[in-house]
């Protein structure tokens, strides 16, 4: 079945905004810290945001001060506001729990930023 659905990718220029989307139809999602993932091309998954269930954040350098991660356990829903892009930005983006992959992966969503 499917567990996790991202969406809200697309291509803008370097400076623009997209805000990503994970609905997630699992019911554990309230109680596990969750993260966005991102590959790209030619590399490996990795994560650039996290948040606990109580909703404390981590970033990794690179995105730093231009994204946001959110979270809505009401609605099993996740969210990643991401400002400023910049072509190094350009993955494929995905959801899942963390540190352990705890579910199925989805599809991820397409972002493509142009210079």
């Amino acid at each position: 079945q499917v567990q996790l659905v991202e969406s809200g990718g697309g291509s803008v220029q370097a400076g623009g905004s997209l805000r990503l989307s994970c609905a997630a139809s699992v019911s554990t999602f309230s109680r596990n810290a969750m993260g966005w993932y991102r590959q790209a091309p030619g590399m490996k998954r990795e994560a650039v945001a996290t948040i606990t269930s109580a909703g404390y954040e981590e970033y990794v350098d690179a995105v730093k001060g231009r994204f946001t991660i959110s979270r809505d356990n009401a609605a099993n829903m996740m969210y990643l506001q991401m400002n400023n892009l910049k072509p190094e930005d350009t993955a494929v983006y995905y959801c899942n729990a963390h540190p352990l992959y705890l579910y199925d992966w989805g599809q991820g969503t397409q972002v493509t930023v142009s210079s």
